[in-house]
């Protein structure tokens, strides 16, 4: 062993480790650091593969959930066009109930895949294709709307034409009406008789059949009426005349058996005549009337005669009768 004045790197009594040890170590270190490297490395790369996974599924889903809103709102627009339709539309019902089946379907399988939380792909295009077709149908009807509006347009047109013809033709039918009624009236007036040349003639009946006039009140047996009737415009055929003979009471002789009554005359109300009498007139011509009246007793004073046509006081006369004297 050599000597040497240098103090030795090593405590005495001391030997150095071996510097094996200290290396393993080191290694193990290492590895350990590796593993621990690789275990977060791992854990990094799982995590962010279930992050993908995530977003991936987050982003189908939402592009699941956007389609199918889609759909919804495509079919509830469908839904709105088909109210629209057939609420203000009265006149497509019938239309309507011939595709009221094919309509109902179409909404039923609709609802039933929109209504499903987990519709397939498959399905919800499926759905797609049925509102495709439903919206189909409702521009079928869209256009029959425009085809029936436009003809219920011509036919309101017509109606507004057609109602005023017929107001028209009332107007000008009441207006002849009216002329026609005035024409008639005018004719039932204008053949209205009249009477002319009255006679009042009192009489006394003889034992032998004969007449004579007398104007004595207690001799007169009847009163004999006669005058003329006359009519241009006048039609040949019946007529009746109507005879009041007022008394000196004021009163008109009124018997039964001579046919006495009441007459509605145009001027002066109802009117009590003594009687009657039907004629066979002839157009154009003077016919004379003539007849009796007859009383068991006759007044003294005056006997007013009254005579009516068509309600028209046509002709008057008056007859006095006196008081009968010693040789009368």
């Amino acid at each position: 062993m050599t000597n040497t004045n240098y103090p030795s790197a090593t405590p005495p009594g001391q030997s150095q480790p071996p510097k094996s040890n200290s290396t393993g170590k080191n290694i193990a270190i290492g590895i350990l650091a590796a593993g621990l490297l690789g275990t977060w490395g791992y854990l990094l790369y799982d995590k962010n593969q279930a992050t993908e996974k995530i977003q991936t599924f987050q982003a189908q889903s939402t592009s699941y959930m956007t389609q199918r809103d889609s759909l919804k709102n495509m079919y509830d627009d469908a839904e709105m066009r088909l109210d629209s339709i057939t609420s203000s539309n009265n006149s497509l019902q019938g239309k309507l109930t011939d595709r009221q089946k094919d309509i109902a379907n179409l909404k039923s399988q609709i609802r039933s895949i929109l209504s499903k939380k987990n519709a397939t792909e498959a399905e919800l295009a499926e759905a797609k294709g049925l509102i495709a077709q439903l919206n189909d149908k409702i521009s079928g009807l869209e256009a029959d709307v425009a085809r029936l509006t436009g003809e219920n347009q011509q036919l309101t047109a017509a109606n507004t034409t057609l109602t005023q013809e017929k107001s028209d033709l009332q107007t000008a039918l009441q207006t002849t009406t009216t002329e026609k009624q005035d024409l008639e009236k005018t004719v039932d007036v204008g053949s209205t008789f009249s009477a002319s040349n009255i006679q009042v003639n009192p009489v006394k009946d003889k034992k032998n059949g004969k007449e004579k006039t007398t104007t004595n009140a207690k001799r007169v047996d009847k009163l004999i009426v006669s005058f003329d009737v006359e009519n241009r415009i006048a039609k040949s055929g019946p007529a009746d005349m109507y005879i009041s003979v007022i008394g000196p009471d004021g009163k008109v002789i009124s018997d039964p058996s001579m046919g006495s009554g009441t007459l509605s005359t145009r001027s002066d109300g109802d009117k009590t005549y003594t009687s009657k009498v039907s004629i066979q007139y002839e157009q154009g011509t003077h016919k004379l009337v003539e007849f009796p009246i007859k009383q068991s007793k006759f007044q003294t004073g005056d006997y007013k005669i009254e005579i009516y046509h068509n309600g028209f006081k046509i002709g008057e006369g008056v007859r006095s009768l006196k008081k009968g004297g010693l040789f009368g």
